[in-house]
Order: C-alpha cells, then structure tokens, then sequence
C-alpha cells in the first residue's frame, strides 16, 4: 500500500537536492559541508574517486581514501539479540524465544538497548584509533526466513513460522535499531535478511536452487521482507546464497530489479551474504559464471551495493573487460556513499556521543533481558505439579542446567556473568540437591569441534595472529574455544540410571534441565552426530540419552518437569507421558536462569506462546528440501500436530466469548477464570472457505491482553484493508480481495481453541 506521509517526505527530500544544485554552482558544493544533504555530499565525493577507490568502497571492509578523508569502514556487525562478537554486551534471548513473547513494544525496546550498546562500543572504537569488523553502525539483523521445517539448524535465529508475526517482529527489531527514519543522522542500519526463499539446509546452501509457485513466493516468503521495505525503513537487504528459479539471489533480476526495487520502491542497500559472490563460479557451487569478474559484473549490473567478500576487487577488471559499465558501479556507490553520511560515520559524530558507557551489560539492560526471557518462557504441559511448592524436596538434574554457553544461543555477545538454571535455583533452594547426571547425547560419540578448536591452549599472540587470518576479533575466537571446552562435556560415561536414581532418593519433584544446544544446531557446523548434520537435524527427537533417563525417573514415582531448552521445535511424544510438566525455555540469554526458576515458582505467570509447530515426529513432515508450503507450517500442514503454532498455557485459565463485528474491528470478550492474574496473548485468524488451494487459517492480529484474577475484559482488534490480504490469480499477488471469510479468535492456532464469526468484506 502506498505510504503518502513517505511520499510527501521523499518528495520534500528530492526538492531539497535540486534546490542545493540550483543554488550552489559545483565549486560551491563539498562534500565536506555538513550543512548539505547526504545525497548531495554523495555526489560530489563519487566525482572525485577513481575506478580502484570505488571497487574498494563497496566491499565490505572498505579501505580508507586518505586524499579524501574517508575513513576506513567495516559494513559487517551483528546484532541479533545483543552486539555480538565485539567483547561483553547484553544477552537477549535467542530470537526464536523472543518470537514466542508475541510482544513487538518490547522486542523494540530491547533492539533499542542494543542500539545504545551499539554506539557506545562504536565511539569508543573511534576514539581508539581502531576500525574492525563488528564494531560499526551496519548490523546484518533480523533474519526472516521462514522457519518451515524444524530440522533447519538457523531457524533459531528467525521470529517463526508464520509470515505476519516475523513482519511485525521483525519491524519492532528495524524501529530499535534505526531510530527515527526522518532523523538528520540514524542510529544504526537494520538489514532483512536472506532474501529470499531461503530456510535450510545448511549443507546445500551453496548450490540449492529454490523452486516455489508465485503463490507460496507472494503470500509466504516475501510478506515479511515487503513489511520491512515499505513500512518499517530498513536500510539494508542481503541477499541469499541459494539460487531462485535457476539464478543466484544476488543475480535474481526478478528478485532485485523487480520486486525490491521496482515494485516495493526500496532505495537503501543491497549487500552479498559473505562469500556469496563466489558461488557463483567457484566449482562444487552454483556454476553460473566462469569467472570472477563476470561474477562481480553481473551482481553490481543487478544493484548489489555491498560485497561481503573479495569477488569485488575484480571490479575494475570487469570494466577493463567491458563486462561492466562503470555508470552502474556509480549507481550503487551514490547509495552506499549516502548512507555513510547518513549514519554520521563520515564525519565522525552523532547524537548518541553522549551515551554513558555503564549501560553496556549494564543494570537496565539485565533487567530488560531478564523481562523479555519472563515472556519467551512457553508451559507445554501442566498436571498441577507446577508451580513448585514450598517444602517440597527438590532436585534438578541434566547437561543443560548449569551451562551458560548454551543460554547465549549463537551469533550472540559474550556476556561477563550468566545465570544459569543451577544458579538461580540454588539461589531460591538452599538444600536444593543437583546432579549433570548425563550428557546431552549418548557418550560414544566424539565431538569435532570448530575451526578454531586447534586453538585452545593457544597464546595471546596466537589467537591475535589467528584473528587476522580468519578476519575475526580475538573475542570471538574465544568465544569459540569456550564453546569447544564446554562441548566435550555434552559427551559424559555411559548413563548410569541406578546412581543417579540413588542420589534423588527422598526426592519430591525432579527438574530435569534438557534439550539440546547450540553446538548442535546452527549455521554450517562441524557436527555429524546422529539425528544432527552440520548444524541441520535430520531428527526432531528429544537425544536417547535423556529420554531414557525421563523414562526411568517417571518409572520410579518421581514427579518430573522437563525444561526444554532448543532453538527448534522438539519431538517430545515420549516426554507427555514420562513427564508431570514440560516448560520450552529456548535459548533465554543471560538471565535465562533466573527467568526459568520465576515461572517454576509461580513468581511469574508464563505467557509465551509457540512460534512454531511442534510436531510429533518427521513422519508429518514433508522432504526438507521441498520449499512448496503445502505441508509445511501450521498454515498449510493438515495433520494433528503434538502442540500448534500458537500454543501456551498459563497457572491461570481464559475463556473467549463470541466474536462480533462491529463497524470494523472485530468484540469478543475475554475472562480470567482462575485465581492468578495472567497475561493472554490473544490471536485473530482468517480464512477464506471458498480457497481450498490456499492456507488453513492465517494470522492476522495479536494483542498481550493482562487480565485480573475473575474479571473479565474487551478485546477490540481493529478490521482493515491489510485483514483481508490474500492470493489474488488475477493480480499474482497478494491483494484485498472482496468476498466471504472467517474471523477466528483465540489462545492458539487449534480449531478446538478458536471461535469465530462470518464477514464479508
């Protein structure tokens, strides 16, 4: 839909541009004048650079052009729940825990901890003389690829499952960071990442050709990277490794040109996910080109700004070659120039200057992690043995209880303390008796370890050494090493059920800490290990190793509550019925501990709802690499899933009454029947009867709804045009279209959860 505030504003801005031409003769304008707008500035600083200075601006570790000023620039950080890789910062959870807060206000507020964080660390690198790799302003955040099946190791690093909810999460994640859009200067650049088509597998990425019906492309893969464009700002897009319908995304005319650029109007940048310009001639790979300069040629020819990678100094060779036309490089270094003046980085200022470098990791910010962990906590299961009670004896057990590491998830900062499980609950239960009892896999298989596992014992001139030659801070080799140490104790002797039987003996409730880890599941590992491969699950089981443990523990009388933490939907059929409760922690970021032991206690009411489907087994899934929808996601999957998209439960219970339209927005009533106050996230669907192609139901509001113990309120979700967005063969889009639907209203995706009510809009 067209923005008319934008386009008043674009139109203010472009006059503004001529106006500074037509009132200045070129001698006049510089590009050093910061009383001029970024474009123009832009403009005069293309003019004086040569082909070699350009081919090196729009790589992602831009080298200085000392005769100009411009300063030395690394386009590549990350942010995707905290500033990662650049020493200590605040923890957030693991976005996919994030997702399950359904709460995009404070998805924001948290993105905008991380921004304050962000120019904190950044001013002090300047101030330092020091220009690196994840200490600038660009962060290559939120990822909005659809998490489709469980099995895929980075859906962890996703807001879910379905279309709507990743947009307006991923929206509150541009809001944060950016800061206000009209701004003379930004806060930071977001980045809606990897467009497109893109969830998995991990091991095919390089070569994977993607083929999906416009349909599935419109209604399923783009909505949420069109929010981000068209309503949100984002400054930046990167595109995926795998191919579209035979082209490599960086090369998709369709997907750039077309849709991004022509169609949503997006005038920000373009960058390569790193190392993505080499697919496509390096052998083993895509196979597209023969060579780099014809790679090169052809991702600038098709408006790729920035290169995560070394493909792009064949730039000028591509010129010499004719294969490229340097116009077209000027086109996309106009965008990148601008934006460097935008984000205050060229002239060395900003706003934020002032900000106190105490927040970093500072009390605020533990607190807000701590708040936002509360929300992501999701109860799966309850018989009553929840909350924990006062004088009961009370063990917890599992590999997954005192291991910080895995609280961080991946792509993550390196926090100075963590609380962990075993932490907080040691803190609450003074005679609290704890055992690892096993590891997190079965003992006889060996871990591999990263890239950097070579390194541990290594000295600081080593790891300094090894930092530049993988182009990598210290810290994040440290990082690396720590996980390494920390992921030979997920391989323990041989379970001995007996022992650990004997030492929970007199025992009431056993807290089992299990799941997985982000050693096991994430982006291309070195991990080949039974129902893991590379960082992809090639099961959704919960590991052997644990569930025998449960099984025995249930076996013996023991009351049990699972608490699950994984990045992905787990297979936990088996565990219903060993286990009295079962809590979805995720991975909950540095306060994760003390966030899992308020909701065991009852100091908080949990309030998450799944982000994903968690099915029953890999037996309702379609093959993985089918990228068509039909099967896949609470959407279009037709089968009795183990617990729906949606899905949560509360120490309290909710009541709906029935919808009704009135005007446009949709009434319904909504009662706390328990003894607790307790939060509801409340959820509107559509369907369309009369589209037997298109998805079972699809998500099209939300609302946090707290409600007092016995009292009842109205919920109000307003009805418009975006409501009714649907497939439209006519316009091979996604359209208001008129006709009949059905509103649904509820506490989960499940028919048994929703009411509903006919409109015709």
């Amino acid at each position: 839909m067209i923005n008319l505030r934008k386009c008043f504003k674009a139109a203010i801005a472009a006059a503004c541009v001529l106006a500074a031409f037509a009132a200045c003769s070129p001698k006049e304008i510089s590009y050093t004048d910061k009383s001029l707008p970024a474009e123009v500035r832009a403009k005069d600083l293309l003019s004086k650079l040569t082909l070699e200075e350009k081919a090196g601006l729009v790589q992602y570790n831009s080298p200085a052009v000392e005769r100009l000023g411009i300063k030395a620039y690394n386009w590549w950080s990350e942010a995707l729940h905290g500033v990662a890789r650049n020493g200590s910062a605040t923890v957030f959870p693991q976005p996919i825990g994030m997702a399950a807060s359904f709460d995009a206000d404070k998805i924001e507020t948290v993105f905008t901890a991380v921004s304050d964080e962000a120019r904190v660390k950044n001013r002090i690198a300047a101030e330092n003389g020091r220009v690196y790799q994840y200490a600038g302003l660009s962060f290559w955040t939120p990822n909005l690829n659809i998490f489709r099946d469980p099995r895929w190791g980075r859906g962890m690093e996703t807001y879910g499952e379905d279309p709507y909810l990743m947009g307006q999460l991923g929206m509150a994640v541009v809001r944060g960071l950016q800061g206000d859009p009209d701004a003379d200067v930004l806060k930071a650049h977001a980045c809606a990442k990897h467009y497109a088509v893109h969830s998995g597998l991990e091991s095919n990425r390089h070569r994977f050709d993607a083929q999906v019906s416009e349909r599935d492309l419109r209604e399923t893969y783009l909505p949420a990277f069109k929010d981000l464009v068209t309503k949100a700002g984002v400054k930046e897009v990167m595109t995926a490794y795998n191919r579209f319908r035979g082209y490599p995304c960086a090369a998709s005319e369709y997907l750039v040109q077309k849709i991004l650029r022509e169609e949503w109007g997006y005038k920000g940048l373009v960058v390569s996910d790193c190392w993505a310009i080499p697919d496509f001639f390096e052998p083993g790979r895509h196979g597209f080109v023969a060579t780099g300069e014809e790679a090169a040629a052809l991702a600038v020819a098709n408006g790729l700004d920035v290169e995560c990678g070394s493909t792009f100094s064949k730039i000028p060779a591509a010129v010499s070659q004719d294969l490229l036309k340097e116009e077209d490089l000027d086109r996309n270094l106009l965008r990148v120039l601008t934006e460097r003046f935008r984000l205050g980085e060229m002239d060395g200022e900003s706003p934020w200057d002032g900000l106190d470098p105490a927040i970093v990791e500072g009390p605020e910010h533990r607190a807000l992690s701590l708040d936002i962990a509360h929300e992501t906590m999701v109860l799966l299961q309850n018989n009553g043995v929840l909350p924990l009670k006062a004088g009961q004896k009370i063990a917890l057990i599992g590999p997954n209880a005192d291991d910080a590491q895995m609280q961080w998830g991946n792509y993550n900062p390196v926090p100075k303390s963590t609380i962990t499980l075993l932490q907080a609950m040691q803190a609450r239960v003074p005679d609290l008796v704890y055992d690892r009892a096993c590891g997190i896999i079965d003992a006889e298989y060996a871990p591999q370890g990263s890239a950097y596992a070579n390194l541990i014992g290594a000295s600081e001139a080593q790891l300094e050494a090894a930092a530049r030659r993988y182009a990598v801070s210290v810290d994040d080799i440290r990082n690396y090493i720590r996980r390494d140490e920390e992921q030979r104790r997920s391989f323990l002797p041989a379970l001995d059920e007996a022992a650990v039987l004997k030492k929970l003996e007199g025992v009431d409730v056993v807290v089992f800490a299990g799941g997985i880890s982000p050693r096991f599941e994430g982006e291309e590992m070195r991990v080949q290990l039974p129902g893991f491969s590379g960082g992809d699950r090639t099961d959704i089981e919960l590991p052997g190793v644990q569930r025998r443990l449960l099984k025995a523990l249930h076996d013996a009388g023991k009351k049990v509550v699972l608490v699950n933490f994984s990045g992905c939907a787990i297979g936990l059929v088996p565990e219903t019925g060993s286990c009295d409760a079962i809590l979805q922690a995720w991975y909950p970021g540095q306060e994760g501990g003390t966030a899992i032991a308020d909701v065991l206690f009852g100091d908080v009411n949990p309030s998450g709802k799944l982000p994903v489907t968690f099915y029953k087994n890999v037996d309702q899934l379609p093959d993985v690499e089918d990228y068509n929808m039909e099967g896949h996601t609470y959407r279009y999957f037709r089968g009795d899933p183990l617990y729906p998209f949606g899905y949560g439960l509360s120490y309290t219970s909710f009541v709906y009454g029935e919808p009704r339209v009135k005007g446009k927005k949709v009434e319904f009533d909504l009662t706390n029947t328990g003894s607790v106050d307790g939060t509801e996230v409340v959820q509107l669907y559509v369907r369309k009867p009369d589209d037997t192609a298109g998805p079972v139901k699809t998500l099209r509001a939300f609302r946090r709804v707290s409600v007092p113990a016995g009292q009842t309120v109205r919920v109000s979700i307003p009805l418009d045009k975006e409501t009714f967005l649907w497939w439209s063969e006519k316009d091979q889009d996604m359209v208001p279209v008129r006709g009949q639907y059905e509103l649904l209203c509820g506490g989960s995706s499940a028919s048994a959860d929703l009411k509903s009510v006919s409109y015709k809009f």
